[in-house]
């Protein structure tokens, strides 16, 4: 005589193992207990893997913020040192004391030089 299956077995099998799981008892009711070390080691590397893949995606956003960062100081730098070079021009220099009133002039004699 066969026994068959009804939709109520599997339920109860599935029910079972659920609570299996949920009480820490399902490897070994299916008789694994021999490779639990093996189960826990793989578990081991699988969460080191994501934990160093984690920190590396981590790195990577550093790494591509400090870049947009210095691409931003290498704009201002360049801004700045064409504002100074703009500004030791001697023909700004003269506008600008110009603009200002002064009196200091270009030197039209070259520097006498005392012994």
């Amino acid at each position: 005589m066969e026994k068959t299956w009804r939709i109520q077995d599997l339920g109860q099998g599935l029910k079972n193992s659920f609570r299996a799981i949920l009480k820490g008892e399902f490897l070994f009711r299916l008789n694994v207990g021999r490779y639990f070390i093996h189960i826990v080691y793989t578990f081991f590397l699988i969460a080191m893997v994501i934990w160093i893949s984690l920190m590396i995606e981590s790195t990577m956003t550093k790494v591509e913020q400090g870049k947009a960062v210095l691409r931003e100081l290498e704009i201002v730098h360049t801004q700045k040192t064409f504002d100074v070079v703009k500004l030791t021009r001697r023909a700004s220099v003269n506008e600008m004391l110009q603009q200002m009133g002064s009196k200091v002039t270009e030197p039209s004699d070259p520097a006498t030089r005392l012994k």
